[in-house]
């Protein structure tokens, strides 16, 4: 995902970030060197190149498309995946202290940084710590009012010191009234980091509704789509499908496990949830092309109508359309990045050389029905 910081941030800044090894810019920018080829992050522990030399890149992604590559010191194409400690102590405050006033002067008392809270909420979560907490509080006051709690009793539960601040609080984040919220159903979403970058993870009651990597263009699309045809109203804040989800991504990542039982709910029509449920039946380490899809699901033609079910498929890895590719075994058609999509293959057993299959794993066999 480029920084959402990258474009407030001017070269001289960067700059100093990069002499210092300031590690409050991790993940926000990347310096690469014109002289070697090479990107690093911020943190870089080689000795640091003449500024003349230096250009910027917002994403690890924008440096490999602009020829650079990765640093082997560094390794900025793994970002690490712990939030620092003092997250962790911030966290255990708020729970603590679910109502207190959480504004600079409070942040500074348990001994944080402001501006360091606001830039690592900012770059993870796409918004200042204020914002996220009171998103965060109406989040839960969402999951309280849609299981018949009061109006009146879901705010001053949740923190909010009036009926009409919370009422106006509610109404700008939702779009809606708290009470005809009572009626809507309640999405959880949370971040997620992995070695290939953050995602972004979505879930109700019923099952995992979206995994995304945070960076995909259709993204805010979907988000709309669940909002807008599908009656959800998503706030920031954990779900049990969640923490699963992200126990068993970790355990995928280190190469320790395959298959997931995460429960879904997917929304959408016969016809695309037909296609989700075959994608889910091709085997780890096995891959299939558009046209072996379609004829399992018993239209041989209806390749094209097969990639468009494909690409709207709204939870990666799980319903796992990276094993889908061309005819020809090129790596073809994914939204988070056909790097992305080598890497799950290449995790999964598959063999992969400049973007397409060997020769013996370009077509599989489609299982007997």
């Amino acid at each position: 995902m480029p920084s959402l910081l990258f474009h407030a941030l001017g070269r001289e800044e960067m700059l100093a970030a990069m002499q210092s090894s300031d590690s409050a810019y991790e993940g926000v920018f990347f310096t690469a060197v014109r002289t070697t080829g090479i990107f690093c992050r911020p943190t870089c522990p080689a000795r640091k190149p003449k500024p003349e030399n230096v250009v910027f890149h917002a994403s690890a992604d924008a440096a490999l498309a602009d020829g650079f590559r990765p640093c082997k010191r560094c390794h900025p194409l793994s970002l690490p995946r712990e939030a620092p400690e003092w997250v962790g102590l911030l966290l255990d405050a708020l729970r603590r202290q679910p109502d207190h006033r959480w504004g600079d002067p409070e942040l500074q008392a348990i001994g944080l940084d402001p501006v360091r809270v606001r830039r690592w909420f900012k770059e993870h979560h796409g918004q200042s710590f204020q914002r996220w907490w009171r998103a965060h509080r109406l989040g839960s006051a969402l999951g309280a009012l849609t299981q018949t709690t009061s109006v009146d009793a879901g705010g001053f539960d949740h923190g909010f010191g009036s009926v009409s601040g919370f009422r106006a609080a509610f109404g700008r984040q939702f779009a809606t009234t708290p009470g005809r919220a009572k009626h809507a159903l309640a999405l959880r979403y949370a971040s997620i980091e992995t070695p290939l970058g953050p995602m972004l993870a979505a879930a109700e009651d019923r099952g995992l509704v979206l995994l995304e990597f945070l960076d995909r263009p259709a993204l805010v699309k979907e988000l709309e789509e669940l909002r807008d045809r599908h009656d959800y109203l998503a706030a920031p804040g954990d779900h049990p499908h969640i923490g699963a989800l992200r126990a068993q991504l970790n355990a995928f990542f280190a190469g320790t496990r395959r298959e997931f039982d995460v429960p879904l709910h997917l929304p959408g029509t016969v016809f695309e949830q037909s296609v989700w449920a075959a994608l889910r039946s091709i085997p780890s380490g096995e891959t299939r092309s558009y046209g072996e899809l379609a004829a399992a699901l018993g239209q041989p033609s209806g390749a094209r109508a097969v990639g468009a079910a494909n690409g709207r498929n709204r939870v990666a890895i799980l319903v796992p359309c990276h094993r889908v590719v061309g005819q020809d075994g090129r790596l073809t058609g994914y939204g988070g990045g056909l790097r992305r999509k080598q890497k799950l293959l290449e995790l999964e057993g598959v063999s992969v050389a400049d973007g397409r299959l060997s020769a013996q794993q370009a077509l599989w066999p489609i299982p007997a029905s």
